[in-house]
């Protein structure tokens, strides 16, 4: 039986690991995939010691750090957890291919995807101009044109993040009209730098090594047009990977797990959660990173409450 298992090799996974390691824990990180959402920000220009670092080397700094400290990793679609239960004072993982986990702790860092477009190019350019944080990487299209695909309040918010930058802001919501809060459409109507397009239907993201461009169709009128952009930010959604602890432990409206701020704490004794998946409202990895400390840190000081 483990003391802990971590679930989740990004941000918050990875740093949750180098403090368990640092403190001769029995654990284990569980992971799809390492890196999580940094791996789609070409480069990153806000995690303190770095002014600037792809996101891939700095996951790959983290994970490295990590295993220096004897951080056993196991990754693959093998490890995903489908469900977790509780035995006593301790907890079951069932795994998609790694057989039943016991352990008597869990951290849960297992982050959010976003909401994809599903249309051709985008996974071919995703970190090549095509990306889905703003506060990331709108330093990034400084002086160019980009295209905000999402109408809602994360477009919006995505738009105002790239006013200091982009030349030109091209906004485009499916739907019948822009629905995001009003005083942030007007004060970028009043930018002059934004244009807003509704009915409409992206179709597909074109380029070469690095997006150039736009193809949406007019969903009232069936025409069909391109845009010559050098970015694309998707602003459709935010889905956190939650589904396994629905009916064991407290979600919010959006299916993220509720801690408390302090602690990591849910509302199951012994499970901590960090990261994305929380409730926790800025989504950054150098929070994460912290919250994956402090899960770690309190995960190890409920596991001496058991001695």
């Amino acid at each position: 039986m483990f003391d802990l298992i971590i679930i989740g090799g990004a941000s918050a996974g990875l740093a949750a690991a180098i403090y368990a390691a640092r403190k001769k824990l029995n654990f284990v990180v569980l992971t799809e995939k390492i890196g999580g959402q940094s791996l789609l920000t070409e480069r990153i220009e806000n995690y303190p010691g770095f002014e600037e670092i792809a996101g891939y080397e700095l996951v790959k700094k983290m994970e490295e750090q990590a295993k220096k400290y004897g951080t056993q990793i196991l990754e693959g679609e093998d490890c995903e957890v489908l469900k977790i239960e509780k035995t006593g004072n301790s907890f079951r993982l069932n795994t998609k291919g790694r057989g039943e986990m016991e352990t008597k702790s869990v951290v849960v860092a297992s982050g959010k995807r976003p909401r994809l477009l599903n249309v051709a190019g985008e996974k071919e350019f995703t970190g090549k101009g095509v990306t889905y944080c703003s506060i990331c990487d709108a330093p990034l299209f400084e002086g160019k044109d980009v295209v905000v695909v999402g109408g809602g309040n994360s477009g919006m918010e995505a738009s105002l993040d790239l006013l200091k930058y982009a030349n030109k802001i091209y906004v485009l919501e499916y739907g019948l009209k822009i629905i995001g809060d009003e005083v942030s459409q007007e004060k970028l109507r009043q930018s002059g730098k934004v244009e807003f397009i509704v009915n409409a239907k992206i179709l597909e993201i074109k380029g070469d090594k690095f997006v150039s461009g736009v193809v949406y169709e007019d969903t009232v009128s069936g025409e069909k047009k391109e845009l010559k952009v050098e970015g694309i930010f998707v602003n459709i959604g935010q889905l956190p990977n939650t589904d396994f602890l629905k009916g064991f432990l407290e979600l919010n409206e959006f299916n993220e797990i509720v801690v408390n701020g302090k602690t990591g704490e849910t509302s199951v004794v012994g499970i901590f959660a960090a990261g994305d998946a929380t409730d926790i409202p800025f989504k950054q990895c150098v929070i994460a990173a912290g919250q994956g400390a402090t899960a770690a840190l309190s995960a190890h000081k409920y596991l001496q409450s058991l001695l």
